[in-house]
């Protein structure tokens, strides 16, 4: 077995969540639930089918984030996984949906941090063990760290 780590470049202003799941009909589903969360999200769903043709299913609204899901897609190449890329539109908009979306499984990230993905690769096929999500700690907040975490907040709207 070989253990190697998947950079996903995440595009400017776009967010992703990679996670597992178990059928075909996910990509479906998935498009559904997006389009229909966030009124002018853009995104491309890319999942990996684990039998059968073992293709690399897609759907979406953008070209460009459909393109850039395949990409993370190929690269990890393992099998019933999927990639959503989004624009207009942050995780928190549309996780608790994709959780309940019947196929998925779980969820290794959403996020819009620089991503690397640790995989198990076999001569049977690939999986992902997890991700490296963002930098580690570099000290504990301080009060005008909590200010400023809170205006954030408040300027994207999550906060009055």
């Amino acid at each position: 077995m070989e253990l190697v780590s998947v950079p996903l470049e995440i595009p400017e202003g776009a967010n992703i969540i990679v996670g597992q799941t178990h059928f075909i009909k996910t990509v479906e589903d998935l498009y559904e639930i997006l389009v229909s969360a966030v009124p002018g999200i853009e995104f491309g769903i890319a999942f990996c089918e684990a039998s059968g043709d073992c293709l690399i299913r897609t759907d979406g609204n953008s070209d460009e984030l459909v393109s850039t899901a395949v990409r993370y897609a190929g690269a990890v190449a393992a099998g019933h996984t999927f990639y959503v890329v989004m624009k207009k539109a942050y995780p928190i908009n549309v996780l608790n949906a994709v959780k309940a979306c019947q196929e998925v499984c779980s969820i290794f990230c959403a996020t819009a941090n620089p991503v690397e993905v640790i995989v198990a690769r076999s001569g049977e096929g690939a999986g992902i063990l997890g991700v490296v999500d963002g930098s580690s700690p570099k000290g504990v907040e301080t009060e005008s760290d909590q200010a400023r975490r809170k205006d954030l907040l408040q300027r994207i709207g999550y906060k009055r």
